[in-house]
């Protein structure tokens, strides 16, 4: 389910990821004369131009493949650490952040060879006119196993405040927009999903811009980094501290539906394909039960047996096939009438 729902988000925004990459990767420093694009609407536009609509979606294969272990193990392991932490239902804030944290940092071993191969591709449009054809393979060629895991830290920095961030937000967003009976709708999910991305987003494109430039192979003329530090300096003394921020927007325009789209589709299929491991469903995913035979229980020690039997069998033909029966008062609580026609309870 982690698998089918990261595939869907991904794909659903990937063209704007494409944009935001190169727009990150683009230096401005003065010795390098005009910039390519001028803004990410530019960049849009110039990329279907030149390379066609297929081109905005170079690099998605590494993309789809990888978002398989990367959300199964991220949405894991902040569950599996908010159940540890909490107590009866109830986790404090700190331990929420603990569990998001917990699982950013478990899906970089994932991520980083993911990001540094997609990141590979959706530069290769520019650079590969005259030269020799760039796919995965010439890219993996190319790093080796060592070099898929350039730019760790840098991503290390990113995704665990992303995810420190983004669940707690998600989670009391949840609470938030649910109905009278703590039940959550699609539209719902999607808008908590989608207001816990803009503030997870924004607030870690410097790591992001870090770890583009880092993973991303330099050009003839360009600077080069030797590690996250030195990344940092060079790209304030060169571009000023602003270009820390590059790509924000579009970073932002991109997570927020992404997530809205993949939380969307997770919960979703949690709730037509439930397998029962905990005994409990994900919050807001509980939907108000019809009255059934079984509220109805009876305070006579003649029935205990018989009732309960009789009570579960229709209680089972009412959830297999989808009758209601009707429901009678309880006799204790029936009112009896007296002979001159006022009424006792």
């Amino acid at each position: 389910m982690g698998s089918i729902a990261g595939a869907v988000g991904a794909t659903a925004v990937y063209p704007i990821d494409l944009v935001k990459t190169r727009m990150q990767n683009q230096r401005t420093g003065s010795f390098l004369g005009e910039v390519m694009y001028k803004s990410s609407m530019d960049c849009f536009r110039k990329t279907v131009r030149h390379e066609g609509v297929v081109g905005l979606y170079r690099g998605l294969l590494p993309q789809i493949v990888g978002v398989a272990p990367e959300k199964a193990i991220k949405l894991t392991m902040n569950d599996f650490v908010r159940d540890k932490l909490g107590h009866g239902g109830h986790i404090p804030l700190w331990a929420e952040i603990v569990a998001g944290a917990s699982g950013g940092a478990s899906q970089v071993v994932f991520t980083n060879p993911l990001e540094i191969v997609k990141i590979r591709l959706q530069v290769a449009g520019e650079i590969q006119h005259a030269g020799s054809r760039v796919n995965v393979f010439t890219v993996l060629k190319d790093l080796g196993f060592l070099g898929l895991y350039k730019g760790a830290k840098a991503c290390f920095l990113r995704d665990v405040p992303f995810s420190g961030i983004f669940f707690p937000i998600y989670a009391h967003a949840k609470t938030a927009t649910s109905d009278e009976n703590g039940h959550n709708s699609p539209g719902s999910l999607f808008c908590s999903a989608f207001i816990a991305g803009v503030p997870a987003a924004g607030l870690v494109t410097p790591a992001d811009v870090i770890k583009t430039r880092l993973q991303v192979a330099a050009r003839a003329g360009q600077t080069t980094y030797n590690g996250v530090i030195d990344c940092f300096r060079k790209i304030v003394r060169e571009e000023g501290s602003k270009a820390l921020w590059k790509g924000a927007g579009a970073r932002m325009c991109r997570s927020s539906p992404q997530f809205a789209v993949t939380l969307l589709t997770y919960e979703m299929m949690q709730r037509v394909f439930y397998v029962d491991f905990g005994g409990q469903r994900p919050v807001g995913s509980e939907v108000p039960a019809h009255k059934t035979l079984l509220d109805e229980r009876s305070e006579n020690p003649h029935h205990i047996g018989g009732y309960k039997l009789a009570a579960a069998t229709f209680t089972g033909i009412e959830s297999k096939f989808g009758l209601f029966l009707p429901q009678f008062e309880s006799r204790l609580h029936r009112p009896q009438y007296q002979s001159d026609g006022g009424s006792v309870h």
